[in-house]
């Protein structure tokens, strides 16, 4: 993280500093985080119990109270199998339409070489 100081004034500058130090205060006063996991351990440990139980997965809380884990369905397509209405006619035959997915059949292609557009509006 960098900060400008070249446009700051000296009230902003002197503003600045007195964060920075309560910042540093507030830091210097706190344990290391390895030494307050150790005790939180050793506390759950001793009251018969572990930190996952107390604190982490859910999954471990619903064994324990004996709630089968609910599985999620695999997501599918929203578009898989959905019908659409045709987009494209063949000139010379009303019956063959192509929706303009996939490949479009022989005639039904838009703005095929010397024909007009085939499109439906």
């Amino acid at each position: 993280m960098t900060i400008n100081l070249d446009g700051l004034s000296a009230k902003e500058l002197q503003a600045l500093i007195a964060k920075a130090n309560q910042r540093r205060k507030t830091l210097s006063k706190r344990k290391p985080i390895a030494a307050v996991r150790k005790k939180l351990v050793s506390l759950a440990r001793a009251e018969g119990y572990s930190v996952d139980e107390l604190f982490g997965t859910g999954r471990m809380v619903r064994e324990k109270a004996g709630v089968a884990a609910k599985k999620s369905p695999a997501k599918k397509s929203s578009q898989k199998g959905v019908k659409v209405a045709p987009k494209y006619r063949h000139p010379g035959d009303a019956s063959k339409t192509w929706a303009g997915r996939g490949m479009p059949p022989s005639g039904c292609r838009p703005n095929s070489p010397g024909e007009r557009s085939s499109r439906i509006s």
